[in-house]
């Protein structure tokens, strides 16, 4: 149950609580004590009730996803490739997604490393690199589930999806089933707590502006700027791509995706721009048969900018909170989301929001607690996140399948 709306609901809540917090702030502690008091323990309760739903969402994601993933690579060669150059091009997406946020922040810093949340002052310790490692295999699944410990219950979950796809067909679709159903009641809950995001969001806005002040405003837009130039680097990557792996000229590939690149940013959904994905296939040089496999499994489960800016994210939210980031950490961020994004299927883009960054945070030891906020602007970036999945979703198609003389070239 996902509310109607609820993108503009969120926004029009985060203006009420930033406007709220802001005049309280000026007013100063004698209206600032009492209003606290009530306002961060109502928005730490709602954002409990959404992080309650992070494990079991991601677990049972990965391995529905995992799962069905390895059943359509068994089943096709085209399909195998394609898979191939999905795990490439996410990991390399997420490493430049890294590289940008951390240098662009290091140009622009953060002015305040107050948090955007309602509890001030709790930064995690990141732990030494050599306890990390350590720590990636679990040696007890259900323990890493209680601790939140993200890493080693996503390599748990992955090894556990593939193993599903390998034992016989009746119980893989049993195991498959459970956890759908566990996917399908955890989306229930969240479809519940969206449906009062806005007072959870107001709560949250109103804390973080009374303790900042106008700053608040300001450090959104620094995260939006941050999240969409990760976008954009993707979107670069993809071009490069075409042109070295998919050996077409960048001039051509770019006048064949500007079709689908206009609605995807209209539309917002890789889904809707299908067909127009499509029958940018001649242009491309693609074989219809083969971009009737490549295309809509690239549209399912490839999300090449939306996991780049999941990682610009997290990163953006260590810096917020005053968090060094070493780079087996920033590396560890990035793998991480390359899973998660694959597994997000077909989820809606509140859902998948929490879903895939919010693992992302926890296995870098960043706070959660500013998702909500975030997500309220989240509009601006998404415009971007659906541009760089299409353009990859294209490039990607040009790279694996059966090339055949481009529409409107002599040969």
């Amino acid at each position: 149950m996902i509310v109607r709306n609820a993108p503009l609901r969120m926004f029009v809540a985060l203006v009420i609580g930033l406007t709220f917090g802001i005049a309280a702030n000026a007013m100063g502690p004698n209206v600032l004590g009492p209003t606290l008091a009530v306002a961060q323990p109502v928005g730490q309760l709602w954002l409990d009730a959404l992080t309650m739903t992070v494990v079991p969402l991601v677990f049972g994601l990965l391995v529905t996803g995992i799962a069905g993933a390895a059943g359509s690579a068994s089943s096709s060669n085209i399909a195998v490739r394609s898979l191939l150059w999905f795990a490439i091009l996410l990991t390399v997406a997420c490493a430049l997604a890294a590289v940008t946020a951390t240098g662009l922040l290091a140009l622009w810093p953060v002015r305040e490393t107050a948090s955007l949340t309602a509890i001030p002052g709790e930064v995690p310790k990141i732990a030494a690199a050599s306890e990390w490692f350590r720590g990636i295999i679990p040696t007890n699944p259900i323990k890493a589930a209680a601790d939140t410990a993200m890493v080693p219950l996503v390599i748990f979950a992955l090894l556990f999806g593939l193993a599903a796809s390998r034992i016989e067909a009746r119980l893989s679709e049993a195991i498959i089933a459970f956890f759908d159903a566990v996917v399908q009641a955890m989306l229930v809950i969240v479809g519940w707590v969206l449906w009062i995001a806005p007072l959870g969001i107001v709560a949250l806005a109103y804390s973080a502006a009374a303790r900042m002040g106008a700053s608040a405003a300001g450090t959104l837009l620094q995260y939006i700027a941050i999240v969409v130039a990760a976008c954009l680097v993707a979107t670069v990557m993809a071009y490069c791509a075409a042109v070295i792996a998919g050996r077409m000229s960048l001039f051509r590939f770019m006048r064949a995706v500007a079709p689908a690149q206009t609605v995807a940013i209209s539309t917002q959904s890789s889904l809707a721009t299908l067909p127009v994905m499509i029958d940018a296939t001649g242009r491309l040089g693609i074989e219809k048969a083969s971009a009737g496999v490549v295309l809509p499994l690239a549209v399912s489960i490839f999300r090449a900018s939306s996991a780049a800016a999941n990682v610009a994210v997290a990163i953006y939210l260590a810096h917020l909170h005053g968090i060094t980031l070493s780079l087996p950490v920033l590396a560890i961020g990035a793998l991480i989301a390359v899973p998660v994004s694959l597994a997000a299927v077909g989820l809606p883009a509140q859902v998948s929001f929490f879903a895939t960054i919010g693992p992302v945070c926890i296995a870098m030891g960043v706070p959660i607690e500013a998702l909500p906020l975030l997500l309220a602007v989240e509009t601006v970036p998404d415009l971007f996140r659906t541009l760089g999945n299409v353009t990859n979703d294209l490039a990607v198609a040009r790279i694996v399948s059966d090339q055949v003389p481009l529409a409107g070239s002599s040969g």
